[in-house]
């Protein structure tokens, strides 16, 4: 099988590439980095880079906790995905988006689920895959929202999973063929961000104070509700965060 990978050189898609290879699959990457911007890159180079694709997996992410900019940036991108998997004839879309985010139309989750709508109706037959925060998320935190030895961990109460098991799970989906809403992917435990942070810095032996913060609005209601661990049928991951922390998916 063909598998595109879109922002195949991130979080998330780095594993999955890696897990596509590993199972056989012959694997195109699309990136930035690699010469294909989604976001405003000519179409040609698109529709060049999806010839004869059996499947693309898009895993594209932006920084962005505005909502305006977040819809910008998802539309953009998939928008121009889906016309172009429209013109040279890719039967399978696959989209990563986020458990529990219907009541949070708000923030970045705002991007998120107007992707998913634009993928519902995109003509392309395709299935949308929601996953719980990443366990990586802890340091991404660390890194955006530190002064000094001090860092604010947004109030969230979460299920978090690992990206190697999120591409995993991708990849098992873009196999399978189209299914519209596949099945929600979550870790094995509840835990909070905070705490995530608290576990990471000591395990690193780095000297940090975390200071928990609710934040307004829905955005901050919806991270705080316990809205994103997901709901009872989702599958389970299997590597704790603790367990993600000593393991060599993390160092890999």
């Amino acid at each position: 099988m063909r598998i595109a990978v879109c922002g195949g050189t991130g979080t998330v898609g780095r594993h999955v590439v890696r897990v596509a290879d590993e199972r056989g699959h012959d694997v195109v990457v699309l990136s930035r980095a690699r010469g294909v911007d989604v976001a405003a890159g000519p179409d040609a180079a698109v529709d060049a880079a999806l010839a004869g694709v059996d499947v693309v997996v898009d895993v594209l992410s932006t920084s962005t906790l505005s909502a305006k900019g977040a819809v910008a940036f998802f539309t953009a991108t998939t928008g121009r995905l889906l016309a172009a998997e429209r013109r040279v004839g890719v039967p399978h879309h696959v989209a990563l988006s986020i458990v529990g985010i219907d009541g949070i139309d708000a923030s970045y989750y705002a991007g998120k689920l107007a992707q998913e709508r634009l993928v519902a109706a995109g003509g392309v037959p395709h299935s949308i895959v929601r996953a719980a925060q990443f366990h990586e998320f802890a340091g991404q935190i660390v890194g955006r929202a530190s002064v000094g030895p001090v860092t604010l961990a947004p109030r969230t109460l979460t299920r978090p999973v690992a990206a190697a098991e999120v591409a995993e799970h991708l990849v098992a989906v873009a196999e399978n063929g189209p299914v519209g809403r596949a099945p929600d992917l979550v870790g094995p435990a509840d835990d909070t961000l905070a705490a995530m942070i608290r576990r990471l810095s000591a395990h690193e032996g780095t000297r940090r104070r975390v200071l928990e913060v609710r934040l307004p609005g829905r955005y901050g209601a919806g991270l705080a509700s316990g809205a994103l661990r997901g709901g009872p049928d989702a599958v389970r991951g299997r590597l704790s965060f603790d367990d993600w922390l000593r393991s060599a998916v993390r160092a890999g």
